[in-house]
């Protein structure tokens, strides 16, 4: 694979065209919203363990669901968008992936580190940051410019 280097960023060629941007900012959306319900639905099966786990360590184990979501949702986001498709299970659904401008896979750690910064730039600076998609190249978010990433549409990044 051939990359190039623009604006001081290494780009990889197959990520220049714009039509694998195309619809990708609503996309983006439908994709957050089907993988907030499946992790919600993960929710199920780890509560009733964290629940027995609670049973039988006398209460202790309760306290496991104050971090029980986030816990589920980053394991979610490391096996899917960590994985080898680069998307969640919303993603694949869209027909978008997570790609490093610099051609690279994206691994675990960048995909937690990508979830994490989106959540805390929407808690600091309020979903209104998500504006930023429409003044970017590529309707590229604030996580993404800081991380090198962007969102593509996977049937035209093969």
């Amino acid at each position: 694979m051939t990359a190039k280097v623009l604006d001081g960023e290494i780009i990889s060629d197959k990520l220049d065209d714009a039509r694998f941007y195309d619809g990708v900012r609503t996309r983006r959306i439908f994709a957050f919203l089907l993988d907030y319900v499946l992790v919600a639905l993960l929710m199920i099966p780890f509560g009733a363990i964290v629940a027995l786990l609670g049973v039988v360590t006398l209460g202790l184990g309760w306290l496991l669901f104050g971090i029980l979501f986030p816990l589920v949702a980053l394991i979610y986001i490391w096996m899917t968008l960590g994985g080898p498709e680069q998307a969640t299970v919303g993603m694949r659904m869209m027909g978008i992936r997570l790609e490093r401008l610099d051609g690279r896979p994206v691994d675990g750690m960048l995909a937690v580190v990508h979830s994490v910064l989106f959540w805390a730039a929407n808690a600091i600076l309020t979903p209104l940051v998500l504006l930023v998609t429409l003044f970017t190249d590529r309707k590229r978010t604030l996580h993404d410019l800081l991380l090198g990433t962007v969102v593509a549409r996977s049937e035209r990044v093969r």
